[in-house]
């Protein structure tokens, strides 16, 4: 196990290591929820600029359907499975970031449960753009495509036992009891992770948190 900046480090080298992209290289932080992603993502996000890399970052939490459209599929209670996610705004972002200058994307809010729209700006300036998301890579109908966007893909790893904990402290710092948080784990978020761990293509880069 590497700590987040080592890792950071390491792909950090790689990164610069790329070819001269068209517009921009963008770099695939993937793995199961809980795995530490979105904390490698932000200081991977650093660590770039900080050596003179212009870097964005997008996350694919800002690609959550609304609360009102997963009630209207019987999807809330799935809330983070791939089918709960708009994959073909998400696409079309990935896209125009190897464009278009400037490029507008939305963020996730987990306090209000919600993406907020056009909240987030990728300028013209940004040769890397750093992508984070749990299904970055599944190789299932659709999502598979994506592949062909990345430059440099990661995967992070992480034991069962380990995510179950880290997924049960998450839901009791959102005020769940035990039990319920129980349920959401061990109903929703450790089988999507299972299906990330079992049906991921493969990364270029691998590393267990």
């Amino acid at each position: 196990m590497t700590s987040p900046s080592d890792t950071a480090a390491a792909i950090a080298d790689r990164v610069i290591a790329l070819s001269e992209p068209k517009l921009r290289n963008l770099i695939a932080v993937v793995g199961p929820p809980a795995s530490g992603k979105t904390t490698l993502a932000a200081v991977l996000h650093k660590t770039l600029n900080d050596r003179g890399v212009r870097t964005g970052l997008v996350a694919m939490d800002g690609f959550h359907l609304d609360n009102s459209i997963l009630d209207a599929r019987a999807l809330r209670a799935r809330k983070g499975a791939p089918e709960t996610f708009d994959l073909a705004g998400f696409s079309s972002l990935l896209q125009r970031l190897g464009t278009e200058g400037e490029v507008i994307a939305p963020t996730f809010d987990r306090a209000l449960d919600a993406s907020i729209g056009s909240s987030s700006v990728v300028s013209p300036e940004m040769t890397t753009v750093i992508v984070e998301g749990n299904y970055l890579l599944l190789n299932e109908p659709g999502w598979r495509d994506l592949s062909a966007y990345w430059s440099l893909s990661v995967m992070l790893s992480v034991s069962a036992a380990e995510l179950e904990m880290r997924l049960l402290d998450r839901w009791r710092q959102f005020g769940f009891a035990d039990d319920e948080a129980m349920a959401k784990a061990r109903g929703n978020d450790l089988p999507n992770a299972l299906r990330v761990q079992e049906n991921s293509l493969e990364a270029d880069m691998k590393f267990s948190q």
